[in-house]
């Protein structure tokens, strides 16, 4: 125990869990946390131009490196700018610790109209973290963190939010920092796994649908042995991509963008078992390869309402446990049995290359550019997708070989996220390629945020695919509302001039082919880097026409 200030004491604690950087941005309520980095070094501070950002960064930082994601903010008008970002890390189970400031304590609840007073921040927090907490004694302030990552670290891990007012974080007391836990991850009891086991050795037809849990849980290996043991295809989700590569021929993309009668839906027909794990799987219920119910679905997830909350039938198998742990113990139960599974793979990887195939032969081609600069990078660059048509066909042919090394919006499809989330990205993978691949109206959210990787030397390569217009929403306009376009078209600034304004290098492309040797040039520059696709170019790679 020592005397220190509460603000001392919240990075005392951060320190004994383990915490390397923060993200944050000052104001007058959590000075005192700052005055704690100062007198208690260790931990990287890193200063955004928008609260938005900080939870944004936190949580590109930490799906990419499985570390927890922390971000400092202001209550009242900060914490609420953090919305968004924090909605996004909670539809991507993503890691993420939020500390916000308050008023002070005997003001709380009061009405008296103090700075950045909120009724009931609390509230306003709960549909976007899975537990909220204020601490109001200085000597809990170790124990309010250690419980808040307590909650994230067990179960299914998302967002958590604790608020310290000011008056507490001033206090100067005898303090004792909470020792660091180790948290025991969920296993599938005895019976149940005696079930699962004899349901996927005894099928003919088993199909392993995988999703962002396995990422999540480091589950890698152990998909890939249960996968190898059955023979089975895997098909992985967006957010599972890269739990095996994508080049394995086994291994199929959930989301076939642009391709009918998929590949997928062939192999989900065939299937008299489908093993979902990691995964809400939420197929739409009037897709035509959506679950039958004369096939067994067995669905394991560390979340047991995903059992109960399916578009198309419920599991006939439903196990809580953690992915790694879960798979590891299948892996072993099906090494004492006998396989009955009768693929036939080079059938398999000839429906795989029908899709693939289609997609390179359509026209425009940006299927074939991604392919290219896959080509030309290295196994583990990291890819942080935008709400941009770009982004999907690269998610479909930029093939993700790494885990944790393709990240999205998950199913909130934030706009503006791809920018700061992948500078996050970069901070927790400095030595790795990060991609931004953002649309203009998703970029200008965050402009700014261009300072702020030249002052933290933050390498990022932004990709801005520029039609001049939020394209979803103009392609509404012109496919469903016969062309009435009216609030969707933007007047863009030059953003290689803005760029270099910044001290940020700009290039400028036009011409599709060159597209992949700009790519090149900018992750070779290993420094804060714009690539700007305008006119032909951009229509060329996101296929959405500039009106």
């Amino acid at each position: 125990m020592a005397q220190m200030t509460g603000g001392e004491a919240v990075i005392k604690q951060l320190l004994a869990e383990g915490v390397e950087v923060v993200f944050g941005l000052p104001g007058v309520q959590i000075m005192h946390i700052y005055n704690g980095f100062f007198t208690q070094p260790g931990i990287r501070v890193i200063t955004t131009r928008h609260e938005q950002t900080t939870a944004y960064m936190a949580d590109g930082y930490a799906r990419t490196t499985g570390k927890l994601g922390v971000c400092l903010i202001v209550p009242g008008p900060g914490a609420y700018n953090a919305g968004a970002a924090l909605a996004t890390a909670y539809a991507a189970s993503s890691p993420v610790l939020m500390i916000s400031g308050q008023i002070d304590s005997n003001l709380i609840g009061t009405g008296r109209g103090a700075l950045h007073e909120v009724h009931d921040q609390m509230e306003f927090m709960k549909p976007v973290t899975k537990w909220q907490d204020r601490v109001i004694k200085a000597q809990d302030i170790p124990e309010g963190i250690h419980e808040a990552i307590h909650q994230i670290k067990t179960g299914r891990p998302r967002p958590v939010e604790i608020e310290i007012p000011p008056d507490t974080l001033a206090t100067v007391a005898d303090i004792r920092t909470v020792e660091p836990e180790e948290y025991p991850r969920p296993s599938i009891a005895d019976d149940a796994l005696r079930t699962v086991a004899g349901h996927l050795a005894s099928a003919r037809h088993p199909l392993i649908w995988a999703g962002g849990g396995v990422n999540l849980a480091g589950a890698h290996q152990e998909l890939r042995r249960v996968a190898e043991a059955l023979g089975a295809p895997v098909v992985l989700t967006r957010e599972g991509k890269g739990a095996i590569p994508d080049t394995n021929p086994m291994v199929l993309n959930a989301a076939s963008f642009g391709v009918p009668g998929s590949a997928v839906a062939d192999l989900m027909g065939q299937a008299d078992v489908i093993f979902a794990v990691g995964t809400r799987f939420n197929i739409p219920p009037t897709a035509d390869w959506a679950p039958k119910p004369k096939q067994v679905l067995i669905h394991l997830d560390i979340d047991d309402t995903e059992f109960s909350n399916k578009l198309i039938m419920q599991p006939t198998v439903g196990v809580v446990a953690d992915a790694k742990v879960g798979l590891g113990q299948i892996g072993q139960a099906l090494s004492g049995r006998r396989i009955q599974a009768s693929w036939d793979k080079q059938a398999v990887a000839a429906l795989k290359k029908r899709d693939e195939d289609a997609m390179r032969n359509q026209r425009p081609a940006p299927y074939n550019v991604w392919e290219q600069v896959r080509k030309d990078l290295p196994e583990d660059t990291i890819v942080v997708g935008g709400i941009t048509g770009a982004d999907r066909w690269a998610g479909s042919a930029f093939a993700t070989l790494k885990p944790r090394t393709l990240v999205t919006s998950s199913y909130m499809g934030t706009l503006g996220y791809g920018f700061p989330t992948a500078l996050g990205a970069k901070v927790g993978n400095p030595n790795t390629p990060v991609l931004s691949l953002t649309g203009d109206g998703g970029f200008n959210y965050a402009i700014g945020e261009l300072a702020t990787a030249v002052q933290y030397k933050i390498n990022l390569v932004t990709v801005i695919f520029d039609n001049h217009r939020y394209g979803a929403s103009n392609d509404d306009q012109l496919t469903r509302f016969k062309g009435n376009v009216i609030g969707t078209e933007l007047v863009n600034p030059d953003y290689v001039a803005l760029a270099r304004s910044f001290g940020v290098k700009g290039i400028h492309v036009t011409d599709v082919n060159k597209f992949p040797s700009a790519i090149r040039e900018a992750v070779a520059d290993n420094a804060p880097v714009v690539v700007h696709v305008d006119g032909d170019a951009a229509y060329q790679m996101d296929r959405v026409r500039a009106t």
